[in-house]
């Protein structure tokens, strides 16, 4: 399917998700922004925006996956450069919204980088903000442009709703993912469950309680984001020690660092379900993931912004 775009409708792709933009590219039925990226030999980063933009309304895709640092000051100064070029509007498309994981103060001194970035994404001339399964939704609270959180549950649940498992139970690993198994497990027509965890130190959990019955059912575990698989795996060893017939896990960000694919491999989970948020390298492509492509969401979204129709269907 393509779209009808107007003459000044401009899309550019950053270095972390080059294959999802040239893929939502394909389904606007439009041209990649010109565009490159190089570095000075110290290291820093030059941007440079090959054709004109002036008076355009310009979307920008751009995951802050890791390298964070790196991703981030990329779209920082792309946006300095657009804004600079007198882009008209300079929509960003954040498919993974990095530094989301510290929302708030839970101790003293701690910073709040997922507000810091927002304040600097509108500093460098962002307009709009179009994002996926934000780690805590009140992020969105954060900017003071407006917010399109597209959301990947029924990207997921349209999966594993085809793939037909018998007497299926949707699992959060966590009290705050509750809401996201509620709303999987409606559209699955399953029970929940949640496993009472916590979480002495970053990137360490420890499973307390099961809530839910479980017991001879194939548990589908659901989650934003998955970074050690810590969490996912605990969860899965705990749920069939204690009786469950089988253990999928699904998640919309695959961040997937340090040991969390040998964790995967390693634990009873038989399917690790993700979307394309984050771009996987090879070497974490394994037999038990299965990555779903969000371009055809983030592509509609884009598109109902350009043509300034209701996007809100789209966060259902």
């Amino acid at each position: 399917m393509s779209y009808q775009l107007q003459d000044t409708f401009k899309i550019f792709t950053l270095s972390s998700n080059p294959a999802l933009t040239e893929e939502v590219v394909r389904h606007l039925g439009c041209e990649l922004g010109k565009s490159s990226l190089k570095r000075f030999s110290d290291g820093e980063i030059q941007v440079e925006i090959e054709e004109s933009v002036r008076g355009c309304e310009v979307y920008v895709v751009q995951s802050t996956s890791q390298p964070g640092n790196e991703h981030v000051m990329e779209l920082l100064i792309m946006l300095d450069a657009l804004k600079r070029a007198s882009a008209k509007k300079i929509n960003v498309v954040i498919p993974y919204y990095g530094y989301a994981r510290q929302d708030r103060k839970a101790r003293s001194r701690e910073p709040i980088t997922a507000k810091l970035l927002a304040n600097l994404l509108e500093t460098a001339g962002a307009t709009r903000v179009i994002t996926m399964d934000l780690h805590a939704p009140q992020i969105q609270g954060f900017f003071d442009i407006p917010v399109d959180q597209l959301l990947g549950v029924p990207i997921l649940s349209q999966y594993f709703r085809e793939k037909q498992l018998e007497d299926p139970v949707v699992v959060a690993p966590d009290n705050g993912g509750v809401v996201r198994a509620r709303k999987m497990a409606g559209e699955l027509n399953a029970p929940i469950a949640f496993i009472d965890k916590r979480r002495p130190r970053p990137n360490v959990s420890e499973v307390m309680n099961i809530v839910g019955e479980f017991k001879g059912k194939n548990a589908i575990i659901i989650d934003d984001l998955i970074d050690t698989a810590g969490t996912i795996t605990s969860a899965a060893n705990a749920l069939m020690e204690n009786g469950a017939n089988a253990v999928y896990a699904c998640c919309t960000h695959p961040v997937l660092s340090g040991p969390a694919i040998s964790r995967i491999d390693g634990s009873p989970i038989q399917e690790l379900v993700i979307t394309n948020t984050i771009e996987l390298p090879e070497e974490k492509k394994v037999d038990k993931v299965t990555t779903l492509s969000v371009a055809p969401l983030v592509a509609e979204a884009i598109h109902r912004v350009h043509k300034e129709v209701s996007v809100s269907t789209l966060f259902e």
